[in-house]
């Protein structure tokens, strides 16, 4: 009687074991594959509590949250034959929990390795300076070419971003010397504008000064005054050729 008691005890506990361990609680952003005898069955378990039905079923969890993946540095030459240093970001997710489990052994590792490949092939297309000043146009390129790539995979790759480019100290003195070289032509041209403006309005005003003679004389009064406010007792003051000439002129008239 004990002995039976205690088998009975026995495979009541081996069957509330077996229950519990076919219980499994799925997570909100997570979805369990079912293998059935080795044979995947079509659709994947939601949220909640699932039964599995061990061992002739096994279950496989995926998380379907966003995965930040860090690339790390590459070394890399530019299409204009410049050795750089080029690190990225990648964020991606599993949209299809199947195709994750059954196509690929390590999604998150295949898409590591394929993510630093691209990157290679991708920056090595583009010059130094569209690397540094189209970086969107970068990163885009970056991001439909993993995407195609790991669609299959049931991968969904939403943003790539290029973080780092570490450029040789050699290079960076020649960009430091063309961004010098680039301020001062921008200086001279500003310079050579403001010249070209201030000669239009002299010559504005000189065609003014034509038409009004009396108006030059009110300016040499205007100077004058404006002098002597500093109380200078040496006032150099210069008189234009055209009127020492008038003047020559009506004194020759006199004369004669």
């Amino acid at each position: 009687m004990d002995i039976f008691f205690i088998g009975t005890v026995a495979v009541v506990v081996i069957f509330l074991g077996w229950i519990w361990s076919c219980l499994n609680v799925i997570r909100e952003w997570e979805r369990g594959v079912i293998l059935r005898l080795g044979k995947m069955l079509p659709d994947v378990k939601g949220p909640g509590l699932q039964f599995i039905f061990r061992p002739i079923e096994t279950l496989s969890i995926i998380s379907l949250r966003l995965v930040t993946l860090d690339v790390p540095p590459q070394d890399i030459i530019t299409k204009d034959n410049v050795s750089v240093k080029v690190n990225a970001v990648c964020y991606f997710k599993v949209v299809d929990a199947n195709r994750a489990l059954r196509e690929v052994e390590n999604y998150q590792y295949a898409t590591s390795q394929l993510a630093q490949t691209t990157l290679r092939s991708v920056v090595g297309q583009f010059q130094l300076d569209e690397i540094l000043s189209q970086r969107d146009k970068v990163n885009g390129k970056l991001q439909i070419i993993l995407d195609q790539d790991t669609e299959a995979w049931g991968i969904k790759v939403t943003k790539v971003e290029v973080k780092q480019v570490d450029i040789p100290e050699q290079m960076q003195r020649a960009i430091a010397r063309q961004a010098e070289a680039e301020r001062e032509r921008r200086a001279k041209v500003i310079h050579a504008d403001g010249e070209f403006e201030a000669s239009q309005k002299l010559a504005d005003a000189a065609k003014v000064l034509e038409t009004q003679p009396s108006a030059i004389q009110l300016r040499y009064l205007q100077t004058l005054t404006e002098i002597g406010v500093e109380k200078n007792t040496t006032i150099v003051f210069p008189l234009p050729v055209d009127i020492i000439s008038s003047w020559v002129n009506a004194l020759g008239g006199k004369q004669k």
